[in-house]
């Protein structure tokens, strides 16, 4: 079980800084995680399946998919980051590289689609309709209260940083090619539905971040589709790819990652 408590008031100080950029807020349901403390916020993020339970069977050793089929639920993550936010963020002064990198996986590669400086929101949605881009959001706590502190929760139930990315995918396309990461990773599916696979790790545990080919991977161990409301855990070093199926107009989900090796 990881150490609780630690390194937040470390990086504390740092992270308040981001935080005074202004933030979009969400108009939501009440929140169905419990803010009590980082005990409680952890223990409503993977619920039904208990603490307990989570790191005897599955913490550093296999992934762990929440289907939950709950509409309040569904309507809260859903609140917590949304296609539509774009807009508004971006009339704040949104950068490619810094905060937004455009991507689409062709022919088994990452083909990065970024323009330069500034991003303007109708050249990013002209990207995400006309192209299939996968828009990647880095960092969208600095805009997001609720995502600010869920995450401030778990970095001191995890004694670790914790970060996060989202990720917009349209239909019919796939953002990044099969890869692990050297991170701890727990996806939270916001808006649509997204089909993953997953495959056995070539390096357990591992510490760094590496592409893989399909000739490579085998067949997928795990394959599932993700819906709002839905959570899936997996460790650092498991192989994964993701894409939004034709028919579902897009994908929003959330990436949240914690112990990396950094």
């Amino acid at each position: 079980m990881p150490k609780k408590g630690g390194k937040y008031a470390e990086v504390g100080m740092e992270m308040q800084v981001q935080s005074k950029r202004a933030k979009v807020e969400a108009v939501c349901s009440p929140s169905v995680m419990n803010f009590e403390s980082p005990d409680s916020l952890f223990a409503s993020l993977i619920s039904p399946i208990k603490p307990e339970e989570f790191f005897r069977e599955y913490w550093e050793e296999k992934p762990l998919l929440v289907q939950r089929n709950n509409a309040l639920l569904a309507a809260y993550y859903q609140s917590l980051f949304q296609l539509s936010d774009l807009k508004e963020l971006c009339s704040q002064g949104l950068y490619y590289g810094r905060d937004i990198n455009i991507c689409r996986c062709v022919n088994g590669k990452k083909k990065v689609l970024n323009k330069e400086g500034r991003v303007n929101y109708a050249q990013l949605k002209k990207d995400f309709d006309q192209k299939k881009a996968t828009i990647q959001f880095h960092q969208p706590q600095r805009f997001k209260e609720e995502l600010w502190k869920i995450q401030e929760k778990l970095e001191c139930y995890f004694g670790s940083l914790v970060g996060s990315n989202v990720y917009i995918t349209p239909q019919g396309s796939q953002g990044l090619p099969p890869h692990y990461d050297d991170v701890e990773v727990f996806i939270l599916q916001l808006e649509g539905e997204k089909h993953w696979r997953l495959y056995k790790p070539t390096v357990h545990l591992a510490r760094e971040y590496n592409v893989e080919s399909e000739d490579r991977i085998g067949n997928p161990t795990h394959e599932f589709v993700l819906k709002p409301g839905d959570l899936l855990y997996f460790p650092r070093g498991t192989i994964h790819q993701a894409d939004t199926s034709p028919g579902v107009s897009y994908s929003t989900h959330v990436t949240i990652s914690t112990y990396q090796n950094k």
